[in-house]
């Protein structure tokens, strides 16, 4: 239990830092009046990218960690976290299109899925992060998902500002670390068994 909550942290953590290293390296890349090829560039959307690989990462992880104790939680949790990859791969897709851009110009990103991509992760990880504050007993403080809207509006107003909203993201996904990871359907078979058979102690 140990190691998995240490490597929810650690991702939750490793992502958002990656975010704020491409913020920075996308401002020194800008310092000429002009953001294009470069050693900043390209180092920073490597990062980009490895950041973005992360959230799907957190994704996956967060929709584990949501209690769906009904079939309609369970539906909803599934599909919104089905919807935030989407928008990673979307995201992904870009990055690629940035760094590479023979790819861009054979395979860019439809027109539509530019703004419904990055929707769909914002609403999604959203979604997930209210349903862990919704949880009984409560999972995530709330303001744990405020403060990654409020990493997310920064981004919206000027993308000068992702390092300080990447660092918005870090501090709201902090309190992941701390939900316990989904117990095993074993544990609970054991306990029982334990119950039943005091002499096996």
């Amino acid at each position: 239990m140990t190691s998995k909550l240490v490597g929810v942290k650690s991702t939750a953590l490793i992502a958002p830092l990656l975010l704020v290293l491409y913020g920075l390296l996308r401002l020194v890349d800008g310092l000429d009046g002009e953001h294009g090829p470069g050693i900043a560039w390209n180092l920073g959307h490597t990062l980009f990218f490895i950041g973005f690989v992360l959230f799907g990462v957190v994704t996956v992880r967060l929709r584990k960690l949501v209690p769906t104790t009904t079939v309609r939680r369970r539906l909803l949790a599934n599909v919104t976290a089905a919807v935030t990859l989407f928008g990673v791969a979307c995201f992904l897709w870009v990055i690629l299109g940035d760094l590479f851009a023979d790819l861009d110009s054979a395979a860019p990103l439809p027109e539509p899925l530019e703004m419904i991509g990055p929707l769909a992760f914002q609403l999604g990880w959203l979604t997930l992060l209210v349903m862990l504050v919704a949880a009984k007993p409560r999972l995530l403080p709330a303001w744990s998902p405020l403060l990654v809207l409020g990493g997310f509006l920064l981004f919206s107003a000027n993308l000068d500002l992702l390092p300080i909203g990447a660092l918005l993201l870090m501090a709201g996904l902090t309190p992941v670390a701390r939900i316990p990871g989904p117990p095993s359907i074993a544990a609970p078979r054991a306990a029982g068994l334990q119950e039943e058979n005091p002499s096996a102690h």
